[in-house]
């Protein structure tokens, strides 16, 4: 299947002026001795130079140097329209021209040498954030220890010896209950027979027989 080519103004126009732009650098460079295949080559730099200098403005960010290159190659093109344009007498070429035209092809090379193996700025990434330190999760506190009471067990009565019979009067058994009263209220334990014998002043049998007695 054949592609129909559409006939463009614009790429017409393009045609137009690079024949005539190619035409008059072919005629300045012959003019100023470089002839034969030398004055065809001319004209194919200054576009090729042209050509790599808007490429690189159109496909990198920093694009200052390639503004140099094509302002160069621009200015050697329109120069030599104008110069054959009937404003220089192309069978009297002036030296400073002869020495433009010769220096062209190291400038050009140059040029197209930077262009082509200028570094090509990469766009940086910002730079991650540092993900957050994972915070220790505090140790649960620990449950308190139930407390253990302990209960006091009560305190066993003395045992008391075997009192012998001996004869209380009651009016002593009186005095020595309240005695037992009063020392029971004051310490919360029955009086021992000890206790008995010292607070009445009584031998030991009697405060025994007292004793059990208020028991």
């Amino acid at each position: 299947m054949f592609r129909t080519i559409r006939l463009d103004a614009v790429l017409i126009q393009a045609v137009i002026a690079g024949a005539l732009s190619f035409s008059h650098l072919h005629d300045l460079a012959s003019a100023a001795g470089q002839d034969g295949w030398k004055a065809w080559a001319y004209p194919i730099s200054v576009d090729l130079l042209l050509v790599a200098a808007w490429h690189r403005m159109r496909t990198h960010a920093d694009n200052r140097p390639a503004w140099v290159w094509f302002v160069i190659a621009l200015a050697a093109s329109l120069g030599a329209n104008i110069a054959t344009a009937g404003l220089l007498d192309l069978n009297a070429v002036p030296a400073w021209l002869r020495i433009l035209v010769a220096g062209w092809p190291a400038l050009a090379f140059l040029g197209g040498t930077l262009l082509a193996h200028a570094p090509a700025s990469v766009p940086t990434e910002p730079e991650p954030e540092p993900a957050p330190a994972p915070v220790p999760l505090a140790d649960p506190a620990p449950e308190p220890a139930p407390e253990i009471t302990m209960e006091r067990a009560p305190e066993p009565a003395p045992e008391l010896p075997p009192a012998p019979a001996v004869a209380v009067p009651p009016a002593l058994l009186d005095h020595a209950r309240k005695v037992a009263d009063t020392h029971h209220a004051t310490t919360g334990n029955r009086i021992d027979p000890d206790t008995l014998r010292a607070r009445l002043g009584v031998p030991a049998p009697l405060a025994n027989a007292i004793t059990a007695q208020l028991a």
